[in-house]
């Protein structure tokens, strides 16, 4: 049987199962009551990983959800077509497939070959985590030019290998890798 889990524990990137549905948390805030007898009541910003809607709910202090039957798999990007992203499993080398809504926008960090996290469901997948920081490849950006510091512009546009584009320092150049945050879609140094 799986274990319990009290909402007033559920704490940030925790996930847990609520009516059968598996959820992550984002954000938990409880709220104690000022006045005797009052319940103490735990508010979340969760994640349903089947669908990727986010929304906030309250639960009383003493709420159960169970914990759900997820896995996470070390899994090789393999190519996109009309029916959908495949991956490659790296333990037991199985193809999986996730849908669109499934991805989101994580093909803007994804290239041939890269490893992500999938997220497996009573044995399906339904998602994946991507790494903190991804390494691509600068297909075109604009020459830095001498003086553009005197106006304060220290970063430029540049457009990476898989249609993304991001803010770079002056002196990145056309076929340099740079690190990408994969949380803010910022510039993090170079690769």
């Amino acid at each position: 049987m799986a274990a319990l889990i009290e909402a007033i524990t559920v704490k940030r990137k925790m996930f847990f199962e609520h009516e059968n549905i598996p959820y992550h948390c984002l954000d938990a805030e409880v709220s104690t009551p000022t006045a005797r007898g009052g319940q103490t009541l735990v508010r979340l910003k969760m994640r349903n990983l089947l669908t990727r809607a986010v929304f906030d709910r309250t639960f009383k202090a003493g709420d159960r959800f169970k914990e759900p039957d997820l896995d996470m798999v070390e899994a090789s990007y393999l190519y996109t077509d009309g029916g959908g992203s495949h991956f490659l499993d790296q333990a037991t080398f199985e193809t999986h497939t996730l849908g669109s809504e499934m991805i989101g926008d994580a093909l803007d960090f994804l290239v041939d070959g890269a490893l992500v996290q999938l997220h497996k469901y009573n044995g399906n997948p339904i998602g994946l985590e991507l790494p903190n920081q991804v390494e691509l490849e600068v297909v075109y950006t604009e020459p830095g030019a001498r003086g553009d510091t005197s106006s304060g512009n220290v970063t430029k546009h540049a457009k990476l290998q898989t249609g993304i584009e991001i803010k770079v320092p002056l002196f990145i150049q056309n076929g340099e890798k740079v690190k990408v945050s994969t949380e803010t879609r910022e510039f993090a140094g170079r690769a």
